[in-house]
């Protein structure tokens, strides 16, 4: 398949498309980059060559700033947010680098691209007994339905255990097989980022809904299309992202708790281990965080609640 076709935009001519296609490739190969991360830059790049094309360029060694910068400011005036400006940037100069480093083009007309900056906001958290009250109410859920709603709804009690307790991403927990996953030693397997794989604990309450979702719950949903699939949906296939999506709004609301997002269980685990005393690079290896700094916006949420609590309590706040 060609990959510049993932974008859906009308083909390149075929020097650009090539290149194009093969920079997708070392995305893929090299980086390890997930099919959406590369549909997202190969969708930014071929705009790119599209707006240099209609400005005279048509290869790659006449893209230079003065033509970045105006690519960038057509989008500002499009009206589209920053963070997306701020993904196009880096879109256009990973590609424009790998074809510095390439040979294809003789120098890297990026190197002095600025994209804007994107406040860093942080992430969303429920505090420890709102977390308690929606796993809780997950668990309760489970129990009281009737027996032909059962299996629904111990997966859905599965997956937000999962999702808290192991502090895993969605995509990663929709992943996972049923051979990745230890009830008795409460370990999960999961391929992050870059196509990293980590073991990952979990706790008690995680490992009792995994033994009831195995024993009540996965059995009711397989059919041949399932195979090691651990998740299932109600035709027998992988469960999707977006139903743990719904799943976790439908559990939020249910348990009375702001309603959030599957990643804010990660994130609720995240602060709370750190509140709870522990070390840094521990919570990083259990994220699977590339770099620290990713890690330490939690220790920026926790310091928020401290200067809250501080300012409503302290007589000289």
């Amino acid at each position: 398949m060609d990959l510049t076709d993932l974008s859906g935009l009308p083909r390149l001519p075929e020097q650009l498309s090539d290149a194009v296609s093969r920079f997708a490739s070392y995305l893929h190969a090299q980086r390890g980059h997930s099919a959406h991360t590369r549909r997202a830059y190969v969708a930014d790049v071929t705009d790119l060559l599209r707006y240099a094309m209609r400005h005279g360029s048509t290869s790659l060694d006449e893209i230079d700033l003065t033509l970045l910068r105006g690519w960038l400011a057509s989008q500002s005036d499009r009206g589209l947010a920053r963070s997306t400006l701020a993904r196009r940037g880096a879109s256009a100069r990973a590609f424009l680098r790998w074809a510095h480093r390439t040979g294809l083009v003789p120098v890297d007309p990026s190197a002095r691209l600025a994209s804007p900056k994107v406040p860093r906001t942080l992430p969303t958290v429920l505090d420890v007994d709102a977390a308690s009250r929606l796993l809780d109410g997950a668990r309760a859920a489970a129990d009281e339905v009737d027996e032909a709603a059962r299996p629904a709804a111990l997966r859905s009690w599965v997956a937000a255990e999962l999702l808290y307790g192991a502090g895993i991403r969605v995509g990663e927990l929709v992943s996972v097989d049923v051979g990745h996953v230890d009830a008795r030693d409460r370990l999960v397997r999961v391929l992050g980022k870059g196509g990293k794989e980590r073991v990952v604990p979990f706790g008690i309450p995680a490992a009792r809904a995994v033994d009831a979702w195995l024993a009540d719950g996965r059995p009711a949903f397989m059919t041949a299309a399932t195979g090691d699939a651990f998740l299932v949906g109600e035709r027998g296939g992988r469960w999707g992202q977006r139903q743990v999506r719904e799943a976790v709004h439908r559990l939020a609301a249910q348990a009375g708790v702001d309603d959030v997002a599957p990643h804010a269980l990660r994130h609720s685990a995240a602060t709370h281990l750190l509140q709870g005393g522990s070390d840094l690079r521990a919570v990083q290896e259990v994220l699977g965080h590339a770099n620290l700094a990713t890690t330490q916006r939690y220790t920026h949420v926790d310091a928020e609640r401290l200067r809250s609590v501080y300012a409503q309590a302290f007589p000289r706040a």
